[in-house]
């Protein structure tokens, strides 16, 4: 009697081990399925985009393109602002252009704040990372809207997660592409990097996992993300 309780304990406990993980495994699978769907992210803000009203007369709407370090941006700093927040995580630069003409010229942009190319750095080569961001630049300059282009944020050798990150190298080497192209274009270059990062790693301080920025690393960067949007303003 003893040993028939004990074995169906087992298997009850194996089925039900069994049935979680396959409820993941479906999960992740129709999480694949609206990726591929919607490769673009197109649906993401949809809603949102549709019922923002048009910008009062003088208001400067400041749209932030970007990827996971935009998005988990806390919503203390888009409040009370003309600042919109259209962040999607693990985006690349080609899905950003993409959604570019949703996210950023429909909802009448004044300004746009790019901020991409950590994930490309995975697998896109520099060439055509550089492509999306000049398809974006010519973009947003045929709709008269303000340029400011972010730098790639430093992604530390300490990440202990099970996220790969791209090698330093490629970081710096993107970084310095950003930064030429947007003084050879007119548009604000925004440097992250040089104040989050100590050497080639991401200041500790302003980290909690090597890769995303904290409360006091997105401190840093509001205050440069304010005066790159004032000088883009301010340009002819």
């Amino acid at each position: 009697m003893l040993l028939t309780r004990f074995m169906a304990m087992l298997i009850g406990t194996g089925c039900c081990a069994w049935t979680q993980s396959t409820e993941g495994l479906e999960k992740r699978i129709e999480a694949q399925r609206k990726l591929l769907w919607d490769w673009g992210g197109l649906n993401h803000y949809g809603s949102e985009n549709s019922e923002l009203p048009k910008p009062k007369p003088g208001e400067m709407r400041v749209v932030f393109l970007g990827d996971e370090i935009t998005q988990n941006w806390g919503s203390d700093f888009f409040s009370g602002k003309a600042y919109l927040n259209r962040g999607i995580e693990r985006q690349s630069s080609g899905q950003m252009l993409v959604r570019f003409q949703q996210d950023v010229i429909a909802i009448k942009a004044a300004v746009v704040v790019i901020q991409a190319g950590l994930n490309d750095l995975l697998s896109a080569t520099q060439g055509v990372i550089a492509d999306n961001y000049i398809s974006m630049v010519q973009l947003a300059k045929f709709n008269g809207i303000k340029i400011v282009i972010a730098s790639v944020t430093p992604a530390s050798t300490y990440y202990a997660g099970k996220r790969a990150i791209p090698p330093q190298g490629k970081i710096i080497g993107l970084n310095g592409w950003i930064k030429d192209y947007a003084q050879s274009t007119g548009c604000v270059y925004l440097d992250y990097y040089s104040a989050l990062a100590t050497g080639r790693d991401f200041n500790k301080t302003l980290t909690d996992d090597g890769l995303l920025p904290n409360a006091a690393g997105y401190k840093v960067m509001a205050t440069l993300a304010e005066k790159a949007i004032a000088e883009a303003v301010g340009n002819k």
